[in-house]
C-alpha cells in the first residue's frame, strides 16, 4: 500500500485523501489549524456554494485562468460527482439561481463534517496543528516532508506528497502562501500573486456618499479606453471606498492585470432592462405626474431614495427646477446619467479581502491528467495554489474538488 501525504486540510487536500483513501492508500493529511477546511467554512458568506449545477461544458467558459488545463480533472471529476459525493456522505444539497449549489441547510459546516466522516471512515489520518516546513527529496523524486508541531522538528516519509496548502487570500483561515513556498523549493514556477474575487477602489467620493446602497439588476463594464475588459448583470454594492458586489467581484478577476498599469473605467447601467427610448417613455410618465413638483422630489420611482441626490447632481439640472420646465435636451442628460453612470477604478482592495488568489504554480509544469509535477517525480498540486482561478458561482471550489480528486487518485496508483 502507498501512503500519501498531504499538505492542507481545505476542499482539494479533504478530497485529494478521500480519493487517495478509497484507492487502497494510506493517508496522512497536515493541517496546520486546528480543523479541516477552515476556508471552506467562511465561503458563501458561511453557507458554501459547493458548486455549480450548470452542464460539465459550461464550467469552462466561466474559469478565468488556463482553463483547458482543467479538461482532464473536470471531467474525471465533474460537478454532478461531488454532489453525488456530497448526497453520499450525507450531506443534502439544493440548487439556487444561477446554479449555484449550497447545502439544503445552508450551514458550510455541515459540508466540512461529512467530508471529514468519510475521511474517518475511510482511515485516513489527520494532523493537526501541523507545520510543513520543507519537503525531502532525493533525485527528483518525492521522499517525504519535515513537519513541526508543539515547537518540535520531525520528518514524515511517504511515496507521494500533494500540496494543497491555498494561496494568499483569507490569510487569517492559514492561508499564508506556504505551498508557493515548497513549490520552489522543488524548482516550480510561481506566477505573479495577485488578490482576486476581491472589491475594487474607486477614487469619486460618492461611492462613499451611496456606502450600503445595493443594486440589482444592473450591467456593469469595466473599460480601459473604449476597450471592454468585462460586462456581465447582476447585483452590486456601494462600500466606503468603492464598489463591490458578486457582479464586481467577478469583474476583478478580469482586471487585475490591467489595474496594476492604471486606473480604469466603470460604466454601469442602472436600467439595463430599458432601451433610451424606453426609459425616455417612462421618464414622460413620472413628469406627468408629479409637473408641479421641483425635479428634486421627481425621481423617487426611478431610483432608491439613497440615490436620487446623487442622480439630480449628475444630471447636471437644478434640483428646483420644475418638472413642466425640464427640456427634451435635459431629459436626455438624465438618460445617459441613468445608462452611464461612470466611476473611475483604481485599485484593489487586499488578500485580506480576496476571495481567491489569481497566479500560482505554473500550470506548464504540472501534467493536467495527474497534477503531477513534471520536475519531482512523486509531487502533486492541487486547488488554489496552481494558477487557475475562475468567476463567483461555486467554480472555485469546483476546481478545488476537481483538482484534488485527480491528484488523490494519481498518488494512490503511483
Amino acid at each position: 500500500m502507498s501512503t500519501v501525504l498531504i499538505v492542507g486540510g481545505g476542499a482539494a487536500g479533504m478530497l485529494a485523501g478521500i480519493a487517495a483513501a478509497n484507492s487502497g492508500s494510506t493517508v496522512h493529511i497536515f493541517e496546520k489549524n486546528e480543523k479541516l477546511g477552515k476556508k471552506v467554512y467562511i465561503t458563501g458568506k458561511g453557507r458554501c456554494n459547493v458548486t455549480n449545477a450548470c452542464d460539465t461544458e459550461e464550467l469552462f467558459q466561466n474559469v478565468v485562468t488556463n482553463s483547458k488545463f482543467l479538461y482532464s480533472s473536470f471531467y474525471g471529476f465533474t460537478n454532478f460527482d461531488m454532489m453525488d459525493l456530497l448526497e453520499q456522505c450525507g450531506c443534502s444539497l439544493k440548487t439556487e439561481r444561477g446554479n449555484r449549489v449550497f447545502p439544503v441547510s445552508d450551514k458550510s459546516s455541515d459540508v466540512i463534517k461529512a467530508l471529514g466522516k468519510r475521511l474517518q471512515e475511510l482511515g485516513a489520518e489527520i494532523h493537526y496543528n501541523t507545520e510543513v516546513q520543507q519537503l525531502i527529496m532525493d533525485n527528483d523524486q518525492i521522499k517525504g516532508i519535515e513537519i513541526k508541531k508543539s515547537g518540535k522538528h520531525s520528518s514524515v516519509y511517504g511515496d507521494a506528497v500533494i500540496i494543497a496548502a491555498g494561496g494568499f487570500s483569507y490569510p487569517a483561515t492559514g492561508s499564508t502562501g506556504d505551498g508557493y513556498k515548497l513549490a520552489e523549493q522543488a524548482g516550480h514556477t510561481v506566477t505573479e500573486l495577485s488578490p482576486a474575487l476581491v472589491p475594487f477602489e474607486v477614487k469619486e467620493s460618492v461611492a462613499k456618499e451611496l456606502q450600503g446602497l445595493s443594486l440589482r439588476n444592473i450591467e456593469a463594464s469595466v473599460l480601459k479606453g473604449k476597450k471592454v475588459i468585462y460586462r456581465e448583470f447582476g447585483e452590486m454594492l456601494f462600500t466606503h471606498y468603492g464598489v463591490s458586489g458578486p457582479v464586481l467581484l467577478s469583474a476583478s478577476s478580469y482586471a487585475v492585470k490591467e489595474l496594476k498599469k492604471g486606473p480604469l473605467t466603470l460604466s454601469i447601467d442602472l436600467k439595463p432592462a430599458l432601451t433610451e427610448e424606453q426609459l425616455d417613455a417612462r421618464l414622460l410618465r413620472d413628469f406627468e405626474e408629479a409637473k408641479n413638483k421641483q425635479f428634486k422630489n421627481a425621481l423617487i420611482h426611478l431610483y432608491p431614495a439613497k440615490l436620487v441626490p446623487v442622480m439630480v447632481e449628475r444630471s447636471g439640472i437644478s434640483p428646483d427646477k420644475k418638472i413642466n420646465e425640464i427640456t427634451r435636451e435635459e431629459r436626455q442628460q438624465i438618460i445617459r446619467a441613468t445608462k452611464e453612470f461612470t466611476l473611475t477604478l483604481t485599485g484593489l482592495r487586499s488578500f485580506k479581502e480576496a476571495i481567491i488568489t489569481q497566479g500560482g504554480v505554473a500550470v506548464k509544469e504540472i501534467n493536467p491528467s495527474t497534477m503531477e509535477s513534471k520536475k519531482v517525480s512523486g509531487l502533486y498540486f492541487a486547488g488554489e495554489v496552481l494558477d487557475l482561478d475562475a468567476v463567483t458561482g461555486g467554480f472555485n471550489l469546483q476546481i478545488a474538488w476537481s483538482t484534488g480528486w485527480a491528484a488523490g487518485i494519481a498518488a494512490a496508483n503511483n
